[in-house]
């Protein structure tokens, strides 16, 4: 097999400061097949294609295209070697039409004759099956037309390698359809295609052969029909199927849930989310699973009005409202600690005090702030509460360990004393220690009859605080689990393959 390798990549090492994102990574892609790469969130899978295509360079290892070495150390090496990439964001310009953006930058000069490329892209598109027309306005295609015409580009440029980045994550059953017939199109052609995503069923319908990466390491590679669903999951969080039975979390330590619903939603979708049914008790703590890019963050987002909210019905404590922005949860109760802190929860800028006043201060109105004298008694109360390690109200929250400033997002939330809290990785990137306070916290915060939504990568922590999981799947909800079935192996089976 080794004499159809059209990319090997033996060796790969990639060390930032205090972390080695690949080590001694090994990738084999052959011609003309489809071949997934697929891990967690930090597996490595974006550092490896950086490797690739130059945006990196490479601290070690080989990199060779048709068995000659590939000295890449910019993307215009990679474009040289053969090598093309399609992100999941169109890189192309949809004012410019179909054959300017094909075209782009390989006309050669002022003195261009469009005519000629028009006629060429009219046959390229033709060739490849794409319905769009050289003289049409990108803009004025569909999203799934705009990935093939990128893709398009890349084959006139007579690319062996075609790496494509979530190229299905913003299109319908439809377009990615149609985005798999031009893959399946090239992969005839001899094309090798690294596919990128997180559906599973996505890649089980199209890829030939799968590579696992975890924690910057090779798990694995194999045929995709030799490796069952569950094999997958089991392999990209790091768990051994046999070992499952004795890793379930204990259940004792959870809260008791009243019959009171404080958030029932029907139907709730949003620009990010797909329709979903969601309710939670009072008391209860619940959680949204699965693998990143399952749509677990994308539901929480639609449930605080975070994204633009685009349909469903929503009630709280039983009366019928409305929530289509975040001012419109936060005045029903609901609070939100969101899953990039850096980018949606803290201003780095600001102090620990004003960063924990920030949603109380919001809900009142900026038109009535509150005195300094106050906002330093509610600072006190919750960095002792929260036990947070900070020199001084005044210290900005920047210069906080991650963990500590995680803590004062969730003092920001628990000073406005929500019925219901949606708290989104709160335990990323934090010490252990600190993991273990979150938890216990929030066990404490569902006995006093708070409702508590928890997402986390980690199965283990989400088994010892919620008494229900709600399992997503391709931007589904594939299953529900509640008492005995609140086991790492049935998650794991529920993600997979909806239980069976």
């Amino acid at each position: 097999m080794l004499n159809d390798a059209l990319l090997t990549m033996r060796g790969i090492c990639k060390q930032f400061p205090g972390t080695r994102a690949l080590n001694n990574v090994d990738f084999t892609l052959r011609r003309g097949e489809i071949h997934a790469l697929m891990g967690e969130n930090g597996a490595g899978k974006s550092t490896l294609i950086k490797v690739l295509t130059g945006v990196y360079e490479k601290d070690g290892g080989h990199i060779r295209v048709e068995g000659q070495e590939a000295h890449i150390h910019s993307p215009q090496d990679a474009q040289k070697a053969g090598i093309s990439t399609v992100y999941q964001e169109i890189t192309l310009c949809p004012n410019l039409t179909v054959a300017e953006n094909i075209f782009i930058g390989r006309t050669g000069g002022a003195l261009v004759r469009w005519k000629d490329y028009e006629k060429r892209t009219d046959e390229i598109l033709k060739s490849l099956g794409i319905p769009a027309r050289a003289k049409q306005e990108l803009s004025r295609c569909s999203l799934a037309v705009q990935q093939m015409v990128a893709i398009a580009r890349a084959v006139d440029m007579q690319c062996k390698v075609l790496i494509l980045d979530e190229p299905t994550s913003s299109l319908d059953e439809k377009e990615v359809e149609m985005l798999f017939g031009l893959m399946r199109d090239l992969k005839s052609r001899g094309v090798g295609i690294i596919f990128v995503t997180h559906f599973l069923e996505q890649v089980y319908e199209v890829s030939d052969r799968i590579t696992v990466l975890r924690n910057g390491e090779l798990v694995g590679e194999y045929e995709t029909r030799d490796l069952p669903q569950v094999e997958l999951v089991a392999r990209m969080m790091g768990k051994d199927l046999k070992e499952l039975s004795g890793l379930e979390a204990k259940t004792e330590n959870r809260a008791a849930v009243h019959d009171e619903m404080v958030y029932e939603a029907s139907g709730l979708s949003s620009s990010e989310a797909r329709p979903f049914d969601f309710s939670i008790a009072r008391g209860e703590v619940n959680g949204f699973t699965g693998l990143l890019g399952s749509g677990r963050s994308e539901s929480v987002r639609a449930i605080f009005g975070a994204d633009r909210v685009t349909g469903g019905k929503v009630t709280v404590k039983g009366k019928p409202v409305r929530i289509n922005r975040p001012h419109h949860a936060m005045k029903n109760g609901i609070g939100y600690l969101p899953e990039d802190r850096k980018r949606d929860g803290i201003i780095a800028d600001l102090s620990v005090r004003e960063n924990i006043i920030l949603a109380l201060q919001v809900m009142k109105g900026f038109f009535h702030p509150m005195s300094k004298a106050q906002m330093e008694q509610f600072a006190d109360e919750y960095i002792q509460a929260l036990n947070i390690k900070t020199a001084s109200q005044d210290t900005p929250i920047r210069a906080l360990s991650g963990g500590n400033q995680q803590k004062v997002i969730l003092a920001r939330w628990l000073l406005t004393h929500p019925d219901y809290l949606i708290l989104d990785e709160p335990t990323r990137g934090i010490d252990v220690g600190t993991k273990l306070e979150i938890q216990r916290l929030v066990l404490k915060l569902a006995a006093e009859n708070m409702s508590v939504t928890f997402i986390s990568s980690e199965i283990e922590e989400m088994l010892r605080v919620c008494s229900r999981l709600i399992v997503m799947r391709d931007r589904k909800i594939v299953g529900e689990l509640s008492g005995d079935g609140l086991s790492q192996a049935q998650v794991m089976k529920t993600i997979a393959g909806g239980g069976q």
